[in-house]
């Protein structure tokens, strides 16, 4: 649920407005995570506005903590949020308490000592290997369509990436294809970092197969987009167009589970580290800034084992 429309007052959203430029200016952050801190922001602004407080300096601790407790309740037309989410939109207003405070626009900084609730262990969920084969294998081979999507799936299982970075390559971002070459792609993922990939033969023969029957009718319809992956008009396909490709491959498989492109990155860290791959490695494939994000999947192969264990060992469990 969103939060009602309000007449947030002027000085406040220009305030704002001063902190997102310099998010995106001076730290560079991608467009998702900047989509994220506007709506987050303006969740804040909005419940300020209720509480009818119209300037910056009269904000205090006591607000800060009430917009936490609409948060979590729901009150204030805020929506009832889970704590993950909580924890973002609180991360969002902290920092432009704080930023406000550093640029002396405010003698106090209200947010500082408001700590965002506990949350529990989220464990992301991943397909088992015949799942992926099969979700890989459901486009034609026959249609520059199916092979766009069939390349699309293979690289994003293939590399970990995120959809925003995929649909974001172009054709010289796929460095060499040829036999007994490695071939790697190289992904630009949260403020403008670049980390190499390889891409494995299945995705390399399925990115192939593309470039060569698929991309080239894609494109005739359109004016030379860079674009390694394109439309029927010869454009750069959108993000929406990613998660469709995909869900529509999982209706055809008939795979129940609720699957986005983020399934096929955690199911290729999750494969990884059930094979043997040391978590500081998946960490740069993935493009983590920090290897205690890339540390939950390993509690998902830890109950893998766990489970194997019980169910393996003769003396796992007393009679």
């Amino acid at each position: 649920m969103s939060p009602i429309d309000i007449d947030i007052p002027v000085q406040l959203q220009d305030q704002v407005n001063v902190y997102l430029n310099h998010l995106t200016i001076e730290r560079g952050l991608s467009d998702n995570t900047m989509a994220a801190y506007r709506r987050d922001l303006k969740r804040y602004l909005t419940y300020l506005a209720q509480e009818r407080v119209s300037d910056v300096n009269n904000i205090s601790a006591h607000h800060v903590t009430g917009f936490l407790q609409a948060l979590s309740s729901g009150s204030h037309h805020m929506g009832q949020l889970a704590d993950s989410s909580i924890n973002r939109t609180l991360i969002a207003a902290r920092g432009w308490h704080r930023f406000m405070f550093l640029e002396n626009t405010t003698e106090v900084n209200p947010a500082a000592d408001i700590k965002p609730p506990k949350t529990g262990l989220y464990l992301p969920e991943g397909l088992s290997i015949e799942d992926v084969t099969r979700l890989l294998t459901t486009p034609s081979p026959e249609t520059a369509q199916g092979l766009r999507d069939r390349a699309l799936m293979e690289l994003l299982y293939a590399t970990g990436a995120r959809i925003t970075e995929a649909i974001g390559l172009d054709v010289d971002d796929v460095v060499s294809l040829e036999q007994d070459k490695a071939t790697v792609v190289r992904l630009f993922g949260k403020g403008s970092k670049e980390r190499v990939v390889p891409l494995g033969s299945y995705a390399v023969d399925a990115v192939h197969a593309y470039l060569i029957r698929g991309r080239p009718q894609l494109a005739s319809g359109g004016k030379g987009s860079p674009g390694l992956f394109l439309n029927r008009f010869g454009s750069r396909i959108s993000r929406q167009t990613g998660w469709n490709v995909i869900k529509h491959a999982a209706e055809t498989a008939e795979i129940t589970a609720e699957i986005s492109p983020h399934t096929l990155r955690h199911s290729f860290a999750t494969h990884l580290l059930q094979g043997g791959a040391d978590v500081r490695v998946v960490q740069e494939l993935l493009g983590h800034a920090s290897v205690t994000t890339t540390q939950i999947y390993t509690q998902v192969t830890a109950d893998t084992l766990r489970e194997v264990f019980a169910s393996a060992h003769p003396r796992a469990n007393s009679a």
